[in-house]
């Protein structure tokens, strides 16, 4: 058990001691209660420099200090979440059995890696706070509960990371969730008001969804040994809404070490709201074992890769491109039945291979062509695509490739996810915009009867895509 010599706090807060009540910092009694939805921490503890290879994921304390030098890490997994983040608040609470008060709460910071292991983290293995700064904690009093607005950064169902550090001698110990009723608290109210305007990534101009309107974001061919991933999962992290994926999740081979190694860490983080779809490289993997197991029932039944659901005024339908795709086969079949069945004026369908691209590496494929009819006889408005590690879209087309402004079907190639990006060859007729020098996600507003798109790109890159359709 460490020494209990300092103050213990759950979570940050302002600017400065000074500065507490001006940065909407409150301090409460210890018996009070907030309102909304209530997540305890799913994993807290901390790491000392001085027992470097200990591990304190038991202790009811989480200590941060400058000497020797000490880091809380905190970890809340949000879910179940239907409608826009309206406020964030995390509350914390000070030791009551520590001194009168500590100088120096520390610096509270974001973390892009929250793949720690409470019972496992050390000092020599444990993840960097990497960050935006949320905020620092001047000094702070015994048994005492505080409040601070998180909502720039929690934004929606994901999990979500913060460490602790401080430049002081005379820092605190947190109260940690083995503590009982004084665990760090993350309270998340929703509503229709307004979405709140993410700060750590840029949004492009009228990207923004009005009140209440359902947002899908997403991209394919994401998780490899490179940081493509870890620029889009950042991305994803200032989005709120749910997560598409176009297929190819894990590299090279879709097995369970593959989705651990490399789709955990980065879009991981992001899997309880995340509706993927399989590709190619997933079936490297007999049967796509390691996707199913991975994403669980997010996936549909397991081991069909094809399954449907509703966004406010959207149908919104998930196809596998790697299994029976013809005319009175069961996906085509199963589609047919679904798209009859749906009572939302609009659709938009994804799955992993295109039928309509411009890349020098992939050509469309004309086996989705069952596909691509079955949601243009149900008047269907867009289909998301991978395969090809790059972007593109095209006007709406009927099923031959021709344009049809009137009730085509407007196919995007999102293959940017993380992959090595591709070349383009000849550029296929309808082909109205393309980029393959920049990763980045896909961002759908899905209105009552039209939608907004817009690519939304890595950080440091200025490609941009956006526009506006309607319902059929």
């Amino acid at each position: 058990m460490p020494s209990r010599k300092r103050t213990t706090v759950a979570l940050v807060g302002a600017l400065s001691s000074a500065a507490l009540a001006a940065a909407a910092l409150t301090v409460l009694a210890p018996a009070a209660s907030a309102a909304g939805t209530t997540f305890t921490a799913t994993a807290d503890t901390y790491v000392d420099a001085s027992h470097a290879s200990t591990n304190y994921g038991a202790s009811q304390q989480l200590g941060v200090d400058n000497s020797p030098v000490k880091q809380a890490l905190l970890k809340f997994a949000v879910s179940g979440l239907t409608q826009p983040v309206t406020k964030a608040t995390l509350r914390v609470h000070v030791d009551d059995v520590a001194d009168a008060e500590s100088s120096s709460g520390g610096t509270f910071r974001a973390m892009s890696n929250t793949s720690w292991s409470e019972t496992s983290v050390t000092y020599n293995n444990r993840p960097s706070i990497d960050g935006a700064t949320l905020g620092t904690l001047g000094a702070v009093a015994r048994n005492t509960w505080y409040e601070v607005d998180v909502t720039p950064y929690v934004t929606g169902n994901g999990t979500f990371g913060i460490g602790v550090t401080s430049s002081s001698s005379n820092g605190a110990d947190y109260d940690s969730r083995e503590s009982g009723a004084t665990a760090p608290q993350l309270v998340i109210e929703t509503g229709t008001g307004p979405t709140p305007t993410p700060t750590p990534t840029p949004t492009p101009t009228g990207t923004t969804p009005p009140s209440g309107d359902p947002v899908l974001v997403g991209a394919g061919d994401i998780a490899t040994s490179g940081s493509g991933d870890t620029a889009t999962a950042k991305l994803l992290d200032s989005i709120p809404g749910t997560v598409f994926t176009t297929g190819d999740n894990a590299y090279p081979d879709g097995t369970a070490s593959d989705f651990t190694t490399y789709y955990e860490p980065t879009w991981g983080r992001h899997k309880a709201r995340t509706k993927p779809a399989p590709g190619n490289h997933d079936y490297h993997t007999s049967g796509a074992t390691g996707y199913y197991n991975y994403f669980g029932s997010n996936a549909g039944p397991s081991g069909r890769g094809y399954y449907s659901y509703d966004l406010g005024n959207w149908h919104v339908v998930a196809l596998n491109s790697e299994t029976g795709m013809a005319a009175g086969s069961a996906q085509e079949q199963w589609l047919r039945a679904d798209l009859a069945a749906s009572t939302k004026p609009c659709t938009v369908a994804y799955w992993h291979k295109p039928r309509w691209t411009s890349s020098s590496s992939h050509a469309g494929d004309p086996s989705t062509g069952p596909l691509v009819q079955a949601l243009y006889d149900y008047n269907a408005e867009v289909i998301l695509t991978g395969h090809n590690h790059q972007y593109e879209r095209f006007a709406p087309q009927d099923p031959s490739g021709r344009l049809d402004t009137a009730r085509g079907l407007r196919q995007f190639v999102a293959g940017m996810g993380g992959a090595g990006l591709y070349g383009f060859g000849t550029i296929q007729p309808n082909s109205e915009a393309r980029n393959n020098n920049t990763f980045g996600v896909l961002k759908l507003t899905l209105h009552d009867n039209s939608y907004d798109w817009a690519f939304v790109p890595e950080a440091g890159k200025t490609y941009n895509d956006s526009g506006t359709g309607t319902c059929h």
